[in-house]
């Protein structure tokens, strides 16, 4: 039976990923008595002992754990924003590159991707990987997301009685263009200008949805939603995670569908002159925790679904 140790298991992500484990009959789940709990010495320790150990902590505190640890020691997934561009670490997004599951499954360091930087490079890798974008170009995304993407403090805000009823309405934030999920999209996909990108925050609890508008005059070749339907479904074929659903389904999209859930749906929507990609899922599931579990999944050598909620 495989150990796995989650460090943080007290924020939100962390919960959510030992909801996900707890019921697992493969896995063993390792906990510090609540006075070791933030001590480093007592989490290094754990840390070596476990066959993984997932990180849901502040950046500080995950680089602290990583930088206790010689390079062949501990299984680390890491869901904070520390190590997401590291070249040590291998970007824990299995569908998006051809042999990226074999690479998590082999791999001692593993970066969980952000919740925002999810669902855009799951639209922007696969366009250029087909030759329909390229590194070059001029990008905008929009990503609505649930509140509880801001952790507990957030929480607490839209939560409490008596809050800011101004809080029922969509609220962008860090509208000075420096989102911390910035430089994660660009390494990822190695854009050569960073997109213009506005996240949201909405008045519901879990949810994305990313979307990439696209002008004909922007692609390197003709397309229109069915041929880039093709695109996506052919870069996610098999995959268990990932559904591409068909091209203008919804003339009104609901952006909750998948909120509590574990998977990502892949649409388009408009005319061969204008054009919307969306990526639809949980801010907490495919955008962080389902995400960690599926990574985990890989390295402990478990069925890449285990645990998650499709």
């Amino acid at each position: 039976m495989k150990t796995v140790f989650i460090d943080g298991n007290q924020g939100t992500t962390g919960l959510r990923i030992q909801q996900r484990l707890k019921a697992r009959a493969d896995l063993t789940l390792l906990q510090l008595p609540e006075e070791e709990r933030k001590l480093l010495p007592a989490r290094l320790e754990m840390a070596k002992q476990a066959d993984a150990t997932v990180l849901c902590l502040p950046d500080d505190a995950s680089r602290e754990l990583v930088a206790g640890l010689a390079d062949n020691e501990g299984r680390v997934l890491d869901a904070s924003t520390a190590h997401r561009t590291d070249p040590r670490f291998v970007y824990g997004f299995p569908e998006l590159f051809p042999n990226r599951e074999a690479e998590i499954a082999a791999s001692r360091r593993i970066a969980v991707p952000g919740c925002h930087a999810s669902g855009s490079v799951a639209l922007i890798e696969p366009l250029i990987g087909a030759g329909v974008l390229s590194r070059d170009a001029l990008l905008c995304l929009t990503s609505f997301t649930g509140y509880s993407g801001g952790g507990k403090k957030m929480i607490a805000q839209y939560e409490q009685d008596g809050r800011d009823p101004h809080l029922h309405g969509a609220r962008p934030y860090a509208v000075s263009q420096s989102h911390k999920h910035l430089p994660e999209i660009m390494a990822v996909c190695s854009l050569r200008t960073a997109p213009v990108f506005q996240p949201v925050v909405c008045d519901d609890y879990s949810f994305m949805l990313v979307s990439l508008p696209l002008h004909s005059a922007m692609l390197e070749k003709p397309m229109d939603p069915d041929s880039l339907t093709e695109v996506f479904q052919k870069h996610y074929a098999g995959s268990p995670v990932i559904r591409v659903l068909p091209p203008n389904e919804e003339s009104s999209i609901d952006s909750l569908s998948l909120s509590g859930k574990d998977g990502m749906e892949i649409f388009v929507t408009g005319n061969s002159e204008r054009m919307i990609c969306y990526a639809r899922f949980d801010n907490l599931g495919k955008g962080a925790s389902g995400a960690a579990v599926e990574c985990l999944n890989l390295a402990l050598g478990a069925p890449m679904t285990a645990g998650l909620e499709l």
